[in-house]
């Protein structure tokens, strides 16, 4: 069974004040749910290392942008600094996303395709899709599954069509104009 995450990061104790916003949307650009997650104050940043960099990603006046995209096996999270830069962009490989009573959730499928905002593209956690295979945790249509979702997404990256990080800076100015909570 896959792990479902909520994209309100309600259960996310690091966060001690925070503005939280979500919409529909349907256009010809992009058809789903999309949520913005502030983060006013925090108790301590978060880092990530990765191979050639490390990365803050949550910070005071930090923000996440998601997108949970109709019929799409991925759900994408854009996280910008306190200045509204793009820090990167994650994007979750998912049996599947929808909305709840708790908001939008993804079924996470383990891998991860991280793009920088200089084009460099990481995939992570294939050790953890292997291991989920292995135990069980995870059918062997849904490890084909992910591994289809990244190809189709480094195709898309490849062929400059993925929308989705081009919408992002959009999506997040519609999102603050909005009325918050």
């Amino acid at each position: 069974m896959t792990i479902r995450r909520y994209g309100n990061r309600s259960d996310w104790k690091r966060i001690l004040t925070r503005n939280y916003r979500e919409m529909n949307m349907q256009n010809r650009e992009f058809e789903g749910v999309i949520s913005f997650l502030e983060m006013h104050e925090v108790t301590h940043p978060l880092d990530v290392n990765y191979p050639h960099q490390n990365i803050r990603i949550a910070d005071n006046g930090y923000s996440w942008l998601q997108h949970f995209p109709l019929d799409k096996n991925h759900a994408v999270t854009t996280m910008f600094d306190e200045s509204g830069h793009v820090i990167q962009t994650y994007i979750d490989i998912c049996l599947q996303n929808g909305v709840d009573e708790n908001g939008p959730w993804w079924d996470d499928l383990y891998l991860d395709v991280i793009v920088f905002p200089t084009g460099e593209v990481l995939l992570q956690d294939e050790d953890e899709l292997e291991e989920a295979l292995a135990n069980g945790t995870i059918s062997e249509n849904d490890y084909r599954l992910a591994w289809k979702e990244v190809s189709l997404i480094r195709e898309a990256l490849a062929e400059n069509t993925f929308s989705l990080l081009r919408l992002a800076q959009q999506h997040r100015q519609l999102l603050l104009s909005i009325s918050k909570d």
